[in-house]
């Protein structure tokens, strides 16, 4: 893949560096190949091209105006492919920032890096938070919260005495028959 053009060593502190030319030229190509990776990175899709990368066998998402492709690191995911696939066709930034991820899972996500979108071509906000219904009858679901709360506290007492008692009548039960 390299190949040494000279082969003459190079001095550093006065000393030959007989590898230098080469390490040279993997540096060069290392350069040229990281830039070719941000031009590619730098690409701008719309939402609807990206909206189309839907499913487990081709899943993008959209953070922070930039879109990944996540196909490969699906089955990594450790919340589960499923949260990935719900978080398409949409703009994942709330989603992604309302778990916490770690800073080693936000530079993970570079890995997956195909370019930005066109901030323009993203659908408004839709606002997700459901509206509570309606209630014709306000008093009478305090009343029914009510009877559940005391329920839940008297049920467990009233099971510890049933408790207690069958122990007590087993003893006298057993007392009189020996």
């Amino acid at each position: 893949m390299f190949e040494q053009r000279n082969s003459d060593p190079v001095k550093f502190k006065g000393k030959k560096l007989c590898c230098a030319p080469l390490l040279l030229e993997w540096v060069c190509y290392w350069c040229v190949a990281e830039t070719a990776k941000m031009a590619l990175n730098s690409k701008t899709l719309t939402f609807e091209e990206v909206a189309k990368h839907n499913h487990k066998k081709d899943c993008w998402i959209i953070v922070h105006g930039k879109v990944y492709d996540i196909t490969p690191f699906l089955d990594d995911h450790p919340g589960g492919d499923e949260v990935l696939v719900a978080a398409t066709e949409k703009d994942a930034t709330i989603d992604f920032e309302d778990v916490g991820h770690s800073d080693s899972a936000t530079e993970m996500m570079e890995r997956y890096l195909i370019g930005k979108v066109d901030t323009a071509t993203l659908p408004a906000k839709v606002n997700h938070i459901q509206q509570p219904p309606t209630q014709a009858h306000g008093v009478g679901n305090q009343s029914s919260g009510f009877v559940v709360k005391m329920l839940q506290f008297l049920l467990p007492l009233l099971l510890l005495g049933l408790a207690f008692a069958l122990q007590h009548y087993g003893k006298k039960k057993y007392a009189s028959t020996s």
